[in-house]
Order: C-alpha cells, then sequence, then structure tokens
C-alpha cells in the first residue's frame, strides 16, 4: 500500500465539509490516511477508536455521503480517486473485490454503488479498481438530512424514490460492454454517419482490456472525438516557407 495520501481541496474546502464538526473532519482525515490504494477501510470501527470519534461522527460522513458503506461493516471514500491518483505499478489492488464490483467510477472521478437492477455482469473480465457487478440494495441518503427527499417527505428506507424508469441500455461491441439506450444510439449514428461502429468497438476493446467501466458511454465516445479532434490539430505542422502559405 502507497504511505502517501493526498486530499483535494474541492472536497475539504467546501461548505459541506467545513460545516461539519471538528470530529467528523478529523476521523474523515484519519480514515484517508488508513484507507488501501482503491479508497477501502476495514478497519473504520479501530480508527474510530484510535481518534476517539464517535458514532456520531461516522453517521455524519455517511449522511453526508463523504463514504459509502457496505454490509459487512467495510467503508470506500468516495472521492477516492479525486484526492489520489496511483501509478499502476505502484499501487495494491485492494482485497475488497466483491465490494469494488458493487461499485462504478463516475465521470467526475468519484464513486456510486451501482442500484439494483442497473448491473453489468463482470464475469471473467479483469479487475483494476473500476470494474462493476451485482450489488445490495442501498438507501441512498440525502446531504443533510436522513430519511428525507429533497421536498422534505419521507422516504421509507429501502423503499427507492418515485421517478421515471431509466431506459433500457443495451450491450455492443465485441465484448458487449458498451450500454446504449436506444435514443443513445440513434444520437451516435446521427453524429458519427461512417465510423459510429468503429467508434464503439474502440470503446469496447479499452472496457475489456483494462477494466474500466463508464457511467455514460455516449457522451466516452465524444470526448474521445474531441480528444482525437484536438491531437490532429496539435500535430500538423506549421508552413515553415513561402511555397508552404502559398502553394
Amino acid at each position: 500500500m502507497a504511505q502517501r495520501r493526498m486530499f483535494s481541496n474541492t472536497i475539504t474546502d467546501s461548505d459541506l465539509f467545513m460545516d461539519m464538526p471538528k470530529s467528523a473532519q478529523l476521523l474523515y482525515f484519519h480514515l484517508n490516511m488508513h484507507a488501501d490504494d482503491d479508497g477501502f477501510v476495514g478497519n473504520t470501527k479501530s480508527i474510530m477508536r484510535m481518534t476517539g470519534s464517535s458514532d456520531d461522527d461516522l453517521k455524519i460522513l455517511l449522511a453526508k455521503q463523504y463514504l459509502i458503506p457496505f454490509e459487512n461493516g467495510v467503508t470506500v471514500i468516495k472521492d477516492w480517486h479525486i484526492h489520489n491518483y496511483i501509478r499502476s505499478d505502484r499501487k495494491h489492488p485492494t482485497k475488497y473485490t466483491s465490494e469494488l464490483k458493487q461499485l462504478e467510477l463516475n465521470e467526475d472521478a468519484s464513486y456510486s454503488k451501482l442500484p439494483l437492477g442497473s448491473q453489468v455482469s463482470t464475469s471473467g473480465q479483469p479487475n483494476d479498481g473500476h470494474l462493476v457487478g451485482n450489488c445490495h440494495t442501498e438507501v441512498r441518503l440525502g446531504k443533510d438530512r436522513l430519511g428525507k427527499d429533497s421536498k422534505g417527505k419521507y422516504i421509507e428506507p429501502g423503499k427507492p424514490k418515485p421517478g421515471k424508469a431509466k431506459p433500457a441500455r443495451h450491450k455492443y461491441g465485441q465484448y458487449q460492454n458498451v450500454l446504449l439506450t436506444d435514443e443513445q444510439l440513434a444520437k451516435l449514428k446521427s453524429e458519427f454517419p461512417k465510423d459510429w461502429q468503429d467508434r464503439i468497438e474502440r470503446v469496447s476493446g479499452y472496457v475489456q482490456s483494462s477494466g474500466k467501466h463508464y457511467k455514460d458511454y455516449l457522451a466516452t465516445i465524444r470526448n474521445w472525438a474531441k480528444r482525437d479532434q484536438q491531437s490532429n490539430q496539435s500535430n500538423k505542422v506549421a508552413p515553415q516557407t513561402r511555397e508552404d502559405w502559398f502553394g
């Protein structure tokens, strides 16, 4: 496990963080310092005893979603990858592989726990810290209050919030690991009419070889296209002679 840990002030300088009691802030820093290279902590209670933290401090961190809990007592730092970047040749993979498979890495580099019904099977795929898989249902906690939604209505624990059902995502690519809704596929064909299939295959191959998964594959394909365009522009050689300029 790496010995150095870093903190992003986008998290620790926010009003949400600074409004917490100092004891809860202290617990957060110590949990980060003792987490493994994927952000998992298996001895939360021991760290609480060591720092003199209370159960209320832990409840605050959970309620404000700074930690993601698991049924076996293991927790993971939600913003771990915002705080830390560890080179692959120095990283020690977590031993909490079953918990890791219940998470996905969002576009902003934060963890989120996959809701029931949107899992992606990872059988036989490599695991480098960003795989997703089957998980237990978790009650999503609001940033400031437990058991209430943004309008103040009580939510029964374990019961999902009412809302519109998400459109089904279908599997594409050689490895069947690029997930797109029908609407997203139509947009992809419209934006990249000549090579939309090649772009899907490119992402599919990368996901299979790296173990990474993305929350929005259409956005990923768009980002890759933009990056390719910028790279091509930067590789153009500037004209050096009069003939180069005017032909």
